[in-house]
């Protein structure tokens, strides 16, 4: 029998009121069913944001040093559990086990930072303008946060989200992708071992429409913080406009690598591979386009057909595995329908372009390494995010031509330029339009120290991760504390006529 799972509410295990329930499947073989999770409404969501409203309080003035050895906790507690929520991620998600892995050691690292943040919560003291007179800013938090998290990463971005929250003593709804709710249970088990109070993070599982939306729209949620596509993103801006609540938005990308003609060739092909088609090309960071120096194109592009062609499709569980599948026949669908724009645009399709369905793999959603060559700024496939292993190959003369192209976009994510040239390099590093630059690495890989977050339509100007996350969940508040005794009206006084 199908094991069916709760919304977590309050602390306690607790069935939706709909009554209704969605399947959840593995990618890589869709006749293992994972279990049944609750289809959510509005009223579930109250339900869940009346428990963490009354938890605020108590948790707000929780001192930061005492939640970050919560945090402490948390993350200890991932570390014991790592082998198996990684598992449970890659049946889930259908990512290899070693990026299952990954993800998991993502929330691992965010859980420690963020608890050390909790003696790092600092505000500014400065001279006021004025004799006998103190300034000072502190911070507060936001209060009940909204989290909407995608299945491509259901471990570590839920903890991007999640661990700022709470170390800055906001409390949280989690509505988790439907594609991957399991992953959001186990991050609440490790809530609730690790010690976490009640009503402080709560898991309300359904589709965006319904539960997502009722979160957005709840007018005791405060911040909304969501990860997924430009066009959600702008419902939910619009939305949370009407309310005038704090909105962080990580949306969609559409990356370049640029190989320049004197570049190590052998880092960059390793570079384009993982770039390209690690998690299927399932990420936001995706390597979409790949911007080849003339001089190198051929030689280049052929080497990387014959990578891909090698490369090792299957059951992520399975060692050897070198590309999983995509996550529903939906997105299948989509990325082959992409493949049809592209050869009806003219670009030359020299690897892949099909469903992969050999062997085990017919039981599940995969799809063949694809690569385009003779791709232009005009085509969509060039413009659009696809979210799927589709690599569009475009050539240049030089790099200032190589740069114009992949700044040629609505998107400004993260990028990656290959070359031994420092000259190049920096002149890369100032003219690209993106929040993340590499420089002989890959468009993907975020350190969790370090600011993820991109220009244009990738997101609203917030970025997630780092110290500058903080200033997602918390409220500045500047106090003055006059002790003359008499009335100082700042400007006035101080600049007498």
């Amino acid at each position: 029998m199908t094991e069916r799972f709760r919304n977590f509410i309050n602390g306690k295990w607790v069935e939706s009121r709909t009554g209704r329930w969605f399947e959840d499947k593995n990618p890589a073989n869709t006749g293992d069913v994972i279990g049944e999770f609750p289809k959510s409404d509005a009223a579930d969501v109250d339900t869940a944001v009346q428990a963490a409203k009354a938890a605020l309080p108590g948790w707000s003035r929780t001192p930061g040093p005492k939640r970050g050895e919560l945090l402490f906790r948390l993350g200890r507690v991932m570390e014991e559990r790592k082998e198996d929520l990684a598992r449970t991620l890659t049946r889930e998600n259908g990512k290899i086990l070693d990026e299952g892995r990954g993800d998991v050691q993502e929330a691992i690292d965010t859980a420690y930072y963020a608890g050390g943040e909790g003696r790092r919560l600092f505000g500014i003291t400065t001279p006021s303008e004025l004799g006998d007179k103190w300034a000072m800013t502190v911070r507060q938090p936001v209060g009940v946060c909204g989290l909407i998290s995608p299945w491509n990463f259901p471990i570590a971005i839920p903890t991007w989200k999640m661990f700022p929250a709470l170390i800055s003593g906001c409390t949280v709804i989690l509505k988790p992708a439907s594609d991957t709710p399991l992953c959001a249970v186990k991050l609440a088990q490790v809530c609730e071992a690790a010690g976490i109070p009640p009503g402080v993070v709560n898991v309300v599982h359904g589709g965006g429409a319904e539960a997502g939306t009722a979160l957005a729209r709840h007018k005791d949620v405060r911040l909304i913080s969501f990860t997924g596509s430009s066009a959600v993103g702008r419902e939910l801006a619009s939305i949370c406009g009407q309310d005038l609540k704090r909105c962080s938005l990580e949306l969609g990308g559409k990356n370049a690598q640029i190989v320049m003609d004197d570049a190590d060739m052998d880092l960059a092909l390793k570079g384009a591979l993982w770039g390209a088609f690690a998690t299927a090309g399932q990420r936001c960071t995706a390597t979409s386009r790949l911007i080849l120096h003339r001089a190198i194109k051929g030689a280049f592009l052929e080497r990387l057909v014959e990578a891909a062609r090698k490369l090792k499709i299957g059951d992520g569980l399975k060692a050897g595995t070198e590309m999983g599948p995509l996550i529903n026949e939906a997105r299948r669908t989509e990325v082959a329908s992409y493949v049809e724009i592209g050869k009806g645009e003219g670009a030359r399709l020299v690897s892949g372009g099909a469903a992969h369905k050999a062997g085990e793999c017919a039981r599940g959603y995969f799809f063949e390494p694809t690569i385009f060559d003779g791709v232009t700024p005009a085509m969509r496939i060039f413009r659009e995010e696809i979210f799927g292993p589709v690599l569009s190959v475009v050539t240049v003369g030089d790099l200032d031509e190589a740069i114009a192209t992949m700044n040629d976009s609505s998107y400004g994510l993260s990028s990656s330029i290959y070359t031994k040239d420092v000259r190049a390099a920096f002149q890369a590093m100032e003219r690209i339009e993106c929040g993340i630059v590499y420089v002989n690495g890959p468009t993907i890989g975020a350190e969790s120290h370090l600011p993820f977050g991109g220009m244009k339509d990738t997101g609203n100007g917030h970025r997630e991760a780092s110290h500058t996350v903080y200033d997602v969940y918390n409220e500045w508040k500047t106090i003055y504390v006059d002790y003359s005794g008499r009335l100082q009206r700042a400007q006035i006084d101080n600049q007498p006529a």
